[in-house]
């Protein structure tokens, strides 16, 4: 069965629509997009957005996409971040979009083609380290930036607000003699860190804040992840972000909407320096926001530091880690990410449009086995031995065959499909009430056992041993159905229940501190029985425990100690409780 979700649509929207006339008019050599994440973090399930639009652009127009970190803040990036990234988009695009990854030799510093296979390291910008110093002392010679003595407060009460211009800072006048020689100075370590900074020199009156002066270098005596201590000196992000996407030859630099301002000083930059053309250009469309979880690095950071979940990887988490723990598919994944399409209009998208794409994703792929959360004793006492069943591996793929389930004289069914006092309409198992067997008979409760706490124990239940398929009654309709696992053969497994983090819908509405809507319930651990066959569970493959929810395999799983994950369950159960308000 293919991986790949049936019918894919071919994605339309205005961003797309400007690529393919740049194609049409042969304005590019070749579409060369990227996807540049700071690694001071994991990747969030936004990010998945990017990462399907930049190499989904590439893809279908024949481009190539480049994987960069964009590593200016040796302060808050680490080797763990990269090397999670790279990981993660490598699983999103992996046979979909993995053909178009350009990558980088190793201790490559150009921006040379390699296939796929030559290399395997991501582009980062500050391979351009040397390059940007030599673009920031051409700036100096044309007097277009200059070194500040300013403090950062100073610097920040200068610039003034939207409403009100900034002030010239008192070093901005400098020659272009002593600002090169500053620079040099700051460059070779003389000053302790914030004492100097180096800026555009632009206009302070620009009804743009990010006009008034803005900083191109900053002092930080910090080694860096990968440029170790050659430098002391770092570029801003909006500096080396737009030189690293020309150095690239970036054709479409795709970004969220929040830097819509920032592309005036993305073009004066380019502007003003020796680059080559075609410049790249920036567009910006709205980035991803998502009902009952937060978005923001800093504050999945603060979730994870402060052990209100396990990890970056806890399924819970909306990190691309966390759902693939969780068990989502790279393919439900870039089902949503078409799904909701791009636009220029910020907008809030629920959550349930993604587990949607997860469902029709796992109702495809999703072996069909047989467990009990919360089991419950019964007993075949008209059983005369052991039976086989013929159980559906997958109702959506007639090529996934049937499996061989044994039927025993004991039994256990889920807790909840039993119920001693029950309301008319219960159509599961009641005493004296009949059921069907999922595969096998259909059985009628006697008797009902109870321990000295009153807590029932055991069911002791009669099969009509003809009702089974292929028997005289197979066709005898009863109104429910249950699931059930040989008491004899069943094995234990430990199952994690995931559910949202959190209870709101927006967990920051009205400023709020997120951390005090935190579902209590998110998490909960059972011991089930399920049947033998998964005792062979693998870590790629997706499971539905009929009638409950899509499972994976946990990476905590052991020979002997088997561990599943809770995906998303069958059917919306929020949304039912939500017509109850």
């Amino acid at each position: 069965m293919s991986n790949e979700p049936a019918a894919t649509p071919t994605p339309s929207d205005f961003i797309r629509d400007i690529v393919a006339q740049h194609v049409a008019d042969g304005k590019y050599a070749g579409i060369v997009t990227r996807f540049p994440p700071e690694p001071n973090g994991y990747l969030h399930i936004g990010h998945a957005k990017s990462i399907c639009l930049n190499f989904g652009i590439a893809r279908e127009f024949g481009g190539v996409c480049h994987l960069r970190m964009d590593d200016t803040n040796p302060t808050k990036e680490e080797v763990e971040y990269v090397d999670s990234i790279t990981d993660d988009v490598r699983w999103l695009i992996s046979g979909w979009a993995d053909h178009v990854l350009r990558y980088k030799r190793v201790g490559d510093t150009t921006a040379q083609r390699v296939e796929p296979g030559e290399g395997t390291e991501p582009f980062y910008a500050s391979d351009y380290f040397q390059q940007l110093h030599d673009y920031a002392v051409a700036l100096i010679k044309a007097g277009k930036a200059y070194v500040c003595d300013l403090t950062p407060a100073q610097t920040d009460e200068y610039r003034g607000s939207p409403d009100k211009p900034g002030r010239p800072s008192p070093f901005r006048e400098r020659s272009i003699e002593e600002n090169i020689a500053l620079f040099a100075r700051m460059k070779a370590g003389e000053f302790p860190d914030g004492a100097r900074t180096l800026r555009a020199r632009i206009d302070m009156t620009s009804p743009n804040v990010w006009l008034r002066d803005p900083l191109l270098y900053r002092i930080r005596h910090a080694a860096h992840h990968h440029a170790g201590d050659a430098w002391c000196i770092y570029p801003l992000y909006d500096y080396a972000h737009c030189l690293s996407d020309s150095i690239e030859g970036i054709s479409h630099s795709v970004c969220t909407l929040e830097f819509d301002v920032h592309r005036a000083l993305y073009d004066w930059i380019l502007e003003n320096l020796p680059v080559p053309q075609p410049r790249p250009h920036q567009y910006e469309f709205a980035r991803l926001n998502l009902t009952y979880t937060v978005m923001s690095k800093r504050k999945l950071m603060q979730l994870v530091k402060e052990g209100l979940v396990s990890g970056w990887d806890d399924p819970r988490m909306f990190t691309i880690r966390g759902l693939r723990r969780r068990g989502v598919t790279p393919e439900a994944l870039r089902a949503f990410a078409i799904g909701v399409g791009v636009t220029k209009f910020n907008s809030l998208t629920e959550v349930a449009v993604l587990e949607h794409a997860i469902r029709e994703d796992l109702n495809q792929r999703a072996l069909r086995r047989l467990g009990v959360l919360r089991p419950l004793k019964v007993v075949i006492t008209n059983l005369p031995a052991p039976v086989t069943c013929q159980a559906t591996n997958n109702p959506s793929d007639e090529t996934a065959g049937t499996r061989d389930v044994a039927f025993t004289r004991e039994l256990w069914i889920e807790r909840e499909d039993f119920m001693e006092d029950a309301p008319p309409k219960f159509f599961r198992l009641k005493p004296g009430g009949e059921v069907r067997l999922k595969y096998a008979f259909i059985i009628k409760c006697d008797e009902v056992v109870k321990d000295a706490a009153g807590e029932v124990v055991e069911l002791r239940c009669t099969a009509d041993l003809d009702s089974k398929s292929g028997g005289p009654n197979a066709g005898r309709k009863v109104k429910g159905t249950i699931h059930w696992v040989s008491a004899e053969h069943a094995i234990d497994a430990e199952v994690r229940l995931y559910d949202r983090l959190f209870t709101e819908a927006d967990p920051e509405e009205d400023g709020r501190d997120f951390k005090t809507v935190i579902n209590p319930h998110s998490l909960e651990v059972v011991t089930a029985k399920v049947e033998p066959s998964l005792a062979d569970a693998k870590p790629a493959e997706r499971y539905q425990f009929e009638r409950l929810a899509y499972f994976a395999l946990d990476k905590d799983s052991q020979p002997g100690r088997l561990v599943f994950n809770r995906t998303i369950t069958l059917k919306d159960a929020w949304a039912k409780e939500a017509k109850k308000v």
